[in-house]
């Protein structure tokens, strides 16, 4: 009598293979699970990384920006774009002298254009002052080690740089110090300047008849103020404080701006772990329904195994190395749709979501990936469990007879 190989792994992987359409079904099912987990592990893993360091970056408690500005302001600093307003430099004197004010340095915004005959892009501008910046330069530090030089521009992480590694800007190749690590803010798409470049950027620009300033802008008009205050006081009441001393002026708290995201983010946390959570659930239930009705059709399939010398532990083991298998591959499938999904459409995620967004290193998504494939393809096994052990029990001369 020929020996029948009752391996449990090789009989298992021949009765996958024998109903493609069956096994095809439940790594779907587990498929859908692992891409849910995975992706919004990682959305989640990004969003907080994107709050962390952009609250990092900005390394200011309060902007002062022209009244009626405030909602622009908000905008360069998550989103950039081509924000542009001006006031009187004249004012930092006055809200210098405000309570509780410890540092405070000056910026101004400009943007390029597009139009290729002057400019790479359409891009943010912005200058400070090196003098008295304390929110720039730190974050340049990082990168570069000398001082950034009149004439010398220092680009976002989302700039692309010339072969040459300049920007073209207003007829003129800027050569390029550094290119900043990214911060999950609308700095990424923003070039930074010396007030003495930015000058000169101006004049150029006047030379090819290109006018968007206001009229009445000069050597004296600057875009922001941003101020470091005093730790042990209420940031919220200098801001107020200002806003009642100077005409004219809208105060942006970062705290306040940080803590609504903050918020935003943990209501997204929540939904996510609850819909992955409900989702799960719901691939117990439906697997359990689908191996039920695959166990009840292959009830003489066991009891002939048992009649050929299989223990009731070897049957349990088939069905839930069956189940493995399938959960395994469908998780690892979803996993990779996944990854194509939420990897390449990074920047159009951030947008839809209008949060900070900044990519997790390949480090902290390989546990992750592990996690949602542990959790994706226990589905299976937990699912089957029931049936196996029903099947392992039933009576191998009764269910043969079933049927006659």
């Amino acid at each position: 009598m020929q020996n029948v190989n009752l391996n449990i792994g090789a009989l298992s992987i021949k009765n996958l293979q024998a109903k493609p359409a069956r096994t095809i079904t439940l790594m779907v099912v587990v498929a859908v699970l692992a891409f849910t987990i995975f992706s919004g592990s990682i959305i989640t893993m990004n969003l907080q990384q994107g709050l962390s360091t952009i609250t990092k970056r900005f390394g200011a408690d309060l902007l002062v920006v022209p009244e009626g500005s405030a909602d622009e302001a908000q905008a360069l600093l998550l989103r950039g774009g081509t924000e542009h307003f001006y006031f009187n430099s004249a004012i930092i004197d006055s809200i210098s002298k405000t309570e509780g004010v410890v540092q405070l340095s000056s910026q101004v915004y400009l943007y390029s254009l597009a139009d290729s005959a002057c400019c790479d892009s359409l891009m943010q501008l912005i200058a400070y002052d090196p003098a008295t910046d304390f929110v720039v330069q730190p974050w340049i530090a990082e990168k570069y080690s000398d001082k950034v030089l009149d004439g010398q521009l220092v680009v976002g992480n989302h700039i692309t740089l010339r072969v040459n590694g300049t920007v073209r800007l207003f007829g003129y190749e800027y050569p390029v110090a550094a290119q900043l690590s990214s911060s999950a803010s609308g700095f990424d798409t923003s070039i930074f300047m010396t007030m003495n470049t930015m000058k000169d950027m101006i004049s150029r620009a006047e030379s090819m008849d290109i006018k968007f300033l206001p009229d009445n802008y000069s050597d004296g008009m600057i875009s922001a103020i941003l101020i470091k205050t005093d730790p042990v006081k209420d940031s919220s009441l200098i801001a107020r404080n200002i806003e009642e001393q100077n005409e004219g002026v809208d105060v942006v708290v970062s705290q306040r701006i940080f803590s609504r995201i903050g918020s935003a983010l943990s209501g997204f946390v929540k939904y996510i772990q609850g819909f992955s959570l409900a989702l799960w659930l719901l691939t117990v239930v439906v697997l359990a329904a689908v191996f039920y009705g695959i166990i009840h059709e292959r009830k003489k399939e066991f009891a002939l195994l048992r009649i050929i010398g299989a223990t009731r532990k070897r049957l349990v083991g088939i069905v839930l190395c069956e189940s493995s298998l399938a959960g395994i591959a469908g998780g690892v499938s979803g996993l990779i749709l996944a990854s194509v999904i939420i990897f390449p459409f990074a920047d159009l995620i951030s947008v839809r979501l209008d949060l900070p967004y900044l990519d997790a290193s390949y480090i902290n998504i390989m546990p992750l990936a592990a996690i949602s494939l542990l959790i994706s393809a226990a589905a299976g096994p937990l699912a089957s469990l029931y049936s196996a052990l029903k099947i392992s029990k039933a009576e191998t001369y009764f269910t043969m007879r079933e049927g006659e």
